[in-house]
């Protein structure tokens, strides 16, 4: 078997749409530079994501230099929106992300009418100003100090090319083959890996990518985002009814492990990823 390598890279810089592959990231304690500093919120302020719209699949969210994003959607205008700073009169807002609070900064209302009108809803998008200090990894998993951004708990997500492979393998023998098989963008990671075995990454416990090295301090649960097929919106039941039947640890469908950054660096596509612990 060849020895594993990073196959690809992915930063979503707005939670729950589309983002970009570039060939290199820098690796920032609390996530990939970019990815998920921006999250459309609520009414009520919690978190909107493809649980909720599966719309927001076909949304894309690009990213400049600083920090801006330029979204883009079927039927909407493009729209640049700037990064918003707590210093104006704005301020920052509480957000509700999965039952955690953390201040974020309302971003211009151009974009809250964008977003509004794109998913017939009344929404706002907010901007995670400070990650370094606004929003603290689970206590159960983490250790002093570390934060994510607007991720779903972890800074960032790793799946592998053969575990994929063994999942599609399942789901052409299951009761609906005509479901897969399923791309990797389902499980939305922000990295991939080539060249270990299946299921290689549930024993994972330290790894490096390149010069950067990582905590893996627990495996991914999965949700009905991953049977959202993120090219039309529409859902289906594959994944989670074949993760269900061979990938459940107690009530959590696993596909992925999380990491945790031991410290800033750059990781490129090719890479040689090595197994610490």
């Amino acid at each position: 078997m060849p020895n594993p390598v990073l196959r690809s890279v992915h930063v979503h810089p707005v939670k729950a749409l589309r983002g970009f592959s570039p060939a290199e990231a820098e690796v920032q304690p609390w996530g990939l530079a970019g990815d998920r500093r921006w999250a459309v919120v609520d009414t009520a302020g919690k978190v909107v994501t493809q649980r909720q719209h599966a719309r927001l699949a076909l949304a894309s969210a690009a990213l400049s230099g600083d920090g801006a994003v330029t979204l883009s959607a079927p039927g909407r205008e493009t729209l640049t929106v700037e990064v918003p700073h707590p210093s104006t009169a704005l301020g920052t807002i509480p957000v509700d992300v999965f039952g955690t609070v953390v201040e974020a900064v309302p971003a211009d209302p151009a974009a809250d009418a964008w977003f509004s009108a794109y998913l017939d809803s009344e929404v706002r998008l907010t901007h995670m100003d400070d990650p370094a200090h606004r929003r603290p990894v689970d206590p159960d998993y983490a250790l002093p100090g570390e934060t994510v951004s607007f991720a779903d708990g972890f800074p960032l997500l790793v799946t592998t090319s053969a575990s994929l492979d063994a999942l599609n393998s399942l789901i052409a023998q299951g009761d609906h083959p005509d479901e897969g098989p399923l791309p990797m963008n389902r499980f939305r990671p922000n990295v991939v890996v080539d060249g270990t075995a299946p299921w290689a990454e549930d024993g994972w416990r330290r790894i490096s990518i390149g010069d950067v090295a990582f905590r893996v301090p627990r495996s991914c649960g999965r949700c009905v985002v991953t049977t959202t097929d993120q090219e039309t919106a529409e859902r289906g039941k594959e994944p989670l009814r074949t993760l269900a039947r061979h990938r459940k640890d107690g009530n959590r469908l696993i596909f992925g492990q999380n990491l945790v950054p031991e410290h800033r660096g750059i990781i490129r596509v090719g890479d040689p990823v090595k197994v610490l612990d």
